[in-house]
């Protein structure tokens, strides 16, 4: 059985506060949804300050989604650590373990976007040492123990459930990310399909004496969308995916690596490439994939075209890849 994923990242231009809520509630619910039909996991992110409302608090959401289901993960993926103040991420991170009964998978990445940085008043420049101290402060906190902690002895509580500790993997797509991992003896999430940068994280473990594995993106993770008729699909609502593609497009610049990165300008390249895909419930069968990432309501998709995707996977594509 593959891995099969909804993602949300509650994505809307020119949302109201009224439809913005309405979109976070539906995506509560189809979380719910996806559960009772045996989806693996929810996966979100962390971005702030876009124009389009992208999700900026993956962890709230992540806690209205365990309040909701029983079985799924919730993957956030990313957080971007250096934003955060160490102490309560640990406490966050801890609550939301003991809530779920362990269902929570964190990747920490140290972001891409400066001006997520000026937001927070966090230098730039600092990231990577930030980020060091990010995840070995959580490392220590979730011991219950007390530790060290710029220059004055603390102690987080509670302690969560998980044994050693939740799952948390690093995330990028550099060799400082791959040796940052491998020196704490944490798994690694790369950001795309690099099978050298994982080559590399194993020689780090040996070097560093430490154990790991890798979560890498298989060389084809395409974003779906369900319908029945894709041309209609895509001549009605392919304008929200280019939305997407474009704004992660001007984010990726220089030698940041996506495993959902597009090039295309146009509704047109953009069903051409194959990043985003339109696909009905056979065709997506048919794909053959590793892992089935469903993104229903993709770049302020509308709500009702959100569910019809949905259950079209749970109850046509879903059934076909458990036979």
């Amino acid at each position: 059985m593959p891995v099969t994923v909804v993602r949300f990242n509650l994505v809307e231009p020119g949302a109201t506060p009224a439809s913005l809520g309405e979109r976070y509630r539906a995506a509560v619910a189809m979380a719910g949804y996806a559960d009772d039909h045996g989806v693996t996991t929810v996966q979100t992110e962390e971005h702030h300050g876009v124009a389009n409302n992208w999700l900026p608090s993956p962890f709230a959401f992540a806690g209205a989604v365990f309040g909701a289901t029983r079985r799924i993960a919730v993957t956030v993926s990313a957080v971007i650590g250096p934003l955060h103040d160490p102490l309560r991420l640990a406490e966050d991170i801890a609550v939301l373990d003991l809530l779920s009964g362990g269902r929570l998978v964190t990747v920490a990445g140290i972001g891409y976007r400066p001006e997520e940085y000026a937001l927070f008043d966090v230098e730039w420049a600092r990231r990577g040492r930030l980020q060091d101290e990010l995840l070995e402060t959580l490392l220590k906190a979730w011991t219950g123990e007390e530790f060290e902690y710029r220059g004055r002895t603390v102690r987080v509580t509670p302690r969560p459930c998980s044994d050693p500790h939740p799952l948390l993997l690093v995330g990028g797509s550099s060799k400082a990310a791959a040796r940052r991992a491998a020196r704490l003896g944490l798994p690694f999430f790369p950001s795309a399909h690099l099978p050298e940068l994982e080559a590399y994280y194993k020689e780090r473990l040996v070097e560093y004496g430490t154990e790991g594995w890798t979560m890498m993106p298989a060389a084809e993770t395409p974003l779906l969308h369900i319908a029945a008729d894709p041309d209609r699909a895509w001549a009605e609502y392919g304008g929200h995916f280019l939305h997407e593609a474009r704004t992660y497009a001007s984010w990726q610049s220089g030698g940041i690596r996506s495993a959902v990165r597009s090039a295309a300008t146009t509704v047109r390249e953009l069903r051409a490439e194959g990043v985003y895909r339109i696909l009905t419930p056979d065709e997506c069968v048919a794909q053959g994939l590793d892992s089935y990432v469903l993104h229903p309501l993709a770049g302020g998709m509308p709500v009702d075209e959100g569910w019809r995707s949905l259950r079209l996977f749970a109850e046509e594509v879903l059934p076909a890849l458990d036979g």
